[in-house]
């Protein structure tokens, strides 16, 4: 449980926009300093395609990765991570071995609706 200083307001929740995606398009990144594929994720219209590195390569080969949805924050500024300006930040928890598991919608739900 979070101490009473590392508690937020529910406002600062709302200022973090986390949307949901499909990823469009996963590539290699041999350019990466840790194993990372590059990633295109298509969050609907109102968003659009965005650009993305990720770390999930020991739970994920590149064919599993296409058509999956996945929940990103839109809202952070760019980030250039070697030769890829990463436009969102793809959401994810660790295994016990520290191997990224990506946050996924259970049901179908519209791209980019945001989480509440």
């Amino acid at each position: 449980m979070a101490k009473s200083e590392d508690e937020i307001q529910f406002e600062d929740f709302l200022k973090v926009d986390i949307r949901v995606g499909v990823i469009v398009k996963a590539e290699e990144f041999p350019e990466a300093r840790n194993p990372a594929y590059k990633l295109q994720i298509d969050f609907g219209e109102e968003i659009g395609l965005k650009k993305s590195s990720a770390q999930i390569t020991k739970l994920y080969g590149l064919s599993d990765l296409v058509g999956r949805k996945i929940a990103a924050v839109v809202n952070f500024p760019p980030r250039q991570i070697g030769p890829v300006m990463s436009e969102v930040l793809v959401l994810g928890f660790s295994d016990e071995n520290g191997d990224i598991s990506l946050v996924s919608p259970q049901h179908d739900v519209p791209l980019g609706n945001r989480m509440h």
